[in-house]
């Protein structure tokens, strides 16, 4: 990480979700998905470093939306190729933004290699406009410009790193369905669900419908390919 940070994490967040908030979003494993409010446009990952980029990719893609990612500078140096898939396409609408503060801060804040690596370099080099921003207003200003003229776009924030882990988001209503209308648990309910059973055998009850949920919603939600023909 190189330059002074000005902004903290939660600042930086709720600066971009200021500045569009009908924008869909990514926001990387970590803190960073803590900060998420619930909302039905916003996608917090948990326990997937490294593929806040590649989602939000496949999200403007599908939808043809801008979409913002959320990142931090670990996350992309431990994944770094959706970076070459923008400087491929760069009409694809990704704004991609990473909180850097120069460490791992939810593992315990170890120095992660961004701070001998400028960022802004490499993601120029794999085809990408690359900007840089150290105030709230800047960064607003600059994401709304960004947004209006629909192209991929790299923005780097130097962020303060937390001193304290932002609060644990309570269990969100949208996440405990599979599809509107459906009473099967989802799996981000999974492990506190399973804590409140009240024994192995109601535990062992809940697992085997959330399983079948499952296979209802594979079945229902992904055609069958025919088999080639033989010849």
């Amino acid at each position: 990480m190189t330059g002074r940070a000005v902004m903290s994490k939660a600042t930086a967040v709720e600066t971009a979700l200021a500045a569009l908030p009908e924008v869909p979003a990514v926001f990387t494993t970590g803190y960073t998905a803590r900060l998420a409010p619930d909302r039905p446009h916003y996608l917090p990952l948990t326990g997937s470093m490294g593929l806040a980029l590649p989602v939000g990719i496949g999200i403007a893609l599908a939808s043809g939306r801008t979409t913002l990612v959320l990142d931090g500078d670990g996350s992309l140096l431990m994944n770094p190729a959706g970076l070459l898939t923008l400087g491929q396409d760069p009409d694809l609408p990704v704004l991609h933004v990473v909180l850097d503060d120069g460490v791992y801060a939810s593992t315990g804040g170890q120095p992660s290699p961004g701070g001998h690596v400028d960022l802004r370099a490499l993601v120029r080099a794999a085809g990408v406009p690359a900007y840089e921003t150290r105030n709230a207003s800047e960064l607003a200003a600059l994401l709304t410009r960004l947004a209006d003229e629909r192209r991929a776009a790299f923005v780097r924030v130097p962020v303060v790193p937390d001193a304290r882990p932002p609060a644990l988001p309570g269990s969100r209503p949208r996440f405990r369905r599979s599809r509107p209308g459906s009473p099967q648990p989802s799996l981000a309910d999974a492990v506190p669900s399973v804590r409140r059973c009240g024994s192995v055998r109601s535990a062992s009850r809940w697992v085997g419908e959330l399983a079948r949920g499952l296979r209802l919603l594979r079945v229902r939600g992904t055609p069958r390919r025919s088999a080639p023909a033989s010849g």
